[in-house]
């Protein structure tokens, strides 16, 4: 057998390890802000009908351009969006790597603000586009003179700019947007995977004003969709000719367009869950703060607590209770997915046992 280290790979992949956050069977899995409520059987019978439709011409290619699947995204979104306009793709994972190999690649450079989404750098090397990040300011929040300043030190071609942030869920204002899209031939890319959760504006608002704007979505989160697999973005009809050049053919599934649309056409059932679970990050929130932890506000479906002076053993020690949460973003900070309110009972029991000096 060979190893890595026999075989001919990429000078910038050697050492480096596959992304993925720890998958593991425990009582209590709150580490990826999937939603913890799963499709109602109604709707998981109408998804397995549609499936087995599918399966009915199974020997013949997926539509590759998705165009049911687009029109239905379109409708769901609004602001006079039509199919031309939305790009679908295989998670939003899918849909950023598109946009970078369309506008990004060798020697140009996207631009991000940290803390921010772990795998944007991935999809910068994938795509052998530089990568290049500037602080947040102390707050984990964005300003248009510190994204402007940012653009014009590094000049990038993409700009990623996170609303709400994963992982802090700090939101970014309409405003922002605007001045920062209004003085930059960058590509702006507003990614809302979790804006279902927020109480803000989408930049869907400012769609139709800046024609290089795209506002990348998710149905993993809200949709309770994660194991479908469907990512999307809002943009101009250009930005999507773009993607459909440099996308694989037939990248989406029967299986997957046809189990998204299901989901679509029972989206104020899904997504009633919606506030259930905003409901259950804030009041995680309000509890972490009543009891001395700091606590980054949030207007997601995850909270970011400490400060932790050793993070990793707190996170172990969870761990061997069966609860699972994320070791990821600021130094001394844990992020919590919210769950089901059982869920959040059993983590701050957890918490208070392992911690007990913090608790008044």
């Amino acid at each position: 057998m060979i190893t890595l280290d026999d075989l001919p790979l990429r000078a910038d992949l050697v050492g480096e390890e596959p992304y993925g956050a720890p998958q593991l069977d425990v009582p209590v899995v709150l580490n990826v802000n999937e939603n913890p409520y799963p499709p109602a059987p109604a709707i998981r019978e109408e998804m397995a009908a549609a499936i087995v439709d599918a399966a009915g011409s199974l020997n013949r290619y997926p539509d590759r351009e998705a165009t049911a699947l687009r029109e239905a995204l379109a409708n769901y979104l609004g602001h006079g969006l039509t199919a031309d306009r939305i790009w679908a793709a295989n998670g939003s994972n899918e849909i950023m790597s598109h946009l970078l190999t369309a506008f990004g690649g060798p020697g140009r450079k996207v631009l991000t603000f940290t803390p921010t989404y772990s795998m944007y750098p991935e999809y910068a090397r994938n795509t052998c586009t530089e990568y290049v990040t500037v602080p947040r300011h102390a707050d984990h929040t964005l300003d248009a003179p510190l994204i402007l300043e940012a653009i014009a030190e590094h000049r990038p071609t993409v700009v990623l700019i996170t609303t709400p942030n994963n992982p802090t869920g700090t939101t970014v204002p309409l405003e922002v947007f605007d001045q920062v899209c209004a003085n930059t031939d960058a590509i702006v890319v507003a990614d809302e995977a979790y804006q279902e959760f927020s109480s803000r504006p989408s930049a869907l608002d400012l769609i139709d004003k800046h024609p290089r704007l795209v506002v990348s979505r998710t149905m993993s989160k809200a949709f309770a969709l994660a194991g479908g697999r469907l990512g999307y973005l809002a943009a101009a009809s250009a930005i999507v000719d773009a993607c459909r050049i440099v996308r694989l053919p037939y990248h989406l599934s029967a299986q997957t367009q046809a189990v998204a649309r299901v989901a679509l056409a029972h989206a104020d059932e899904l997504l009633a869950q919606v506030r259930a679970l905003t409901a259950e990050a804030r009041g995680f929130e309000e509890w972490a703060r009543g009891n001395g932890y700091a606590v980054i506000d949030s207007e997601a479906n995850f909270s970011l607590i400490g400060r932790f002076p050793d993070r990793h053993q707190v996170w172990q020690q969870l761990l061997d209770r069966g609860i699972l949460i994320r070791e990821t973003g600021p130094a001394g900070f844990l992020r919590v997915s919210a769950g089901t309110p059982e869920e959040m009972a059993t983590l701050k029991e957890a918490l208070t046992d392992l911690d007990p000096e913090r608790h008044p």
